[in-house]
């Protein structure tokens, strides 16, 4: 039973770790649109289509206009994404992602609630790290739960 739960989370390590290093990779391979390109992009959004979907492209192009907020992002994807494909840094990669997986799926919750694709694989990715942070609970349940002298 326990080499079964070990092969899983090893699993879960490698599916979370691929796709960070996936998206990771993904954000440098795509070209920066300009800001004339968003303007042009926004304008073409008609005011009959749904209001988060306006929310969302505002959202994201302007990190992507930021100069450096996707890069870092991206970096910080591919970081994470190899420190918990490596077994001994895999604990610590599952700590430094936590807040990058909440914020996705929290982008895909508020402004993509009628994706349930997105809203289901980006929750799988939320709940595979916290289950990874949870596995190595024994490792840091002492910095929270302090015994009283």
């Amino acid at each position: 039973m326990k080499k079964s739960i070990n092969i899983l989370f090893i699993l879960l390590r490698l599916f979370l770790g691929g796709m960070m290093v996936y998206a990771g990779v993904n954000k440098f391979a795509m070209s920066l649109p300009s800001s004339q390109e968003v303007v042009e992009k926004i304008e073409k959004v008609s005011p009959t289509e749904s209001t988060k979907k306006l929310q969302k492209t505002l959202y994201i192009n302007g990190l992507m206009q930021t100069g450096y907020f996707w890069q870092v992002l991206g970096i910080c994807e591919l970081l994470f994404g190899l420190m918990i494909l490596i077994q001994g840094t895999s604990f610590f990669g599952a700590i430094f992602l936590l807040p990058i997986t909440l914020h996705i799926f929290l982008i895909h919750a508020f402004l993509e609630p009628d994706e349930i694709g997105e809203l289901f694989l980006t929750g799988a990715l939320l709940v595979i790290n916290i289950a990874l942070v949870l596995k190595e609970k024994e490792k840091w349940k002492h910095l929270l739960w302090v015994k009283p002298i």
